[in-house]
């Protein structure tokens, strides 16, 4: 008994590789070059990019950052940083409200 050798198809040309590939993506979902009535919220906005300078240490550097500006007396920037760590980690943001007022209340 001979055996016979056939070459296999090219996977490229194959009908069944064509009906399971996955077509190509015309635009991108979350493209919206001025379509979007949403406005932006700074917050999350900042809190993002310290994410991505700080990856998952972000929260408590905000947290850092705020604890620095109340010891300062800057208020505002104590309350901005204290937002960007609200949004990053709700936990680490309520026990910096609760140390902060601990120390109001000394």
């Amino acid at each position: 008994m001979s055996i016979h050798f056939a070459a296999a198809r090219s996977a490229a040309h194959s009908p069944v590789a064509r009906a399971l590939a996955k077509k190509a993506v015309r635009r991108a979902a979350n493209d919206n070059p001025g379509g979007s009535n949403r406005p932006v919220d700074p917050i999350l906005y900042a809190a993002l990019r310290h994410f991505g300078k700080h990856g998952l240490h972000a929260a408590a550097e905000a947290a850092a950052q705020a604890e620095r500006a109340w010891k300062a007396g800057e208020m505002e920037a104590c309350r901005y940083w204290s937002e960007i760590c609200g949004r990053l980690d709700r936990r680490t943001a309520n026990d910096l409200a609760q140390r902060t007022a601990l120390q109001d209340a000394s």
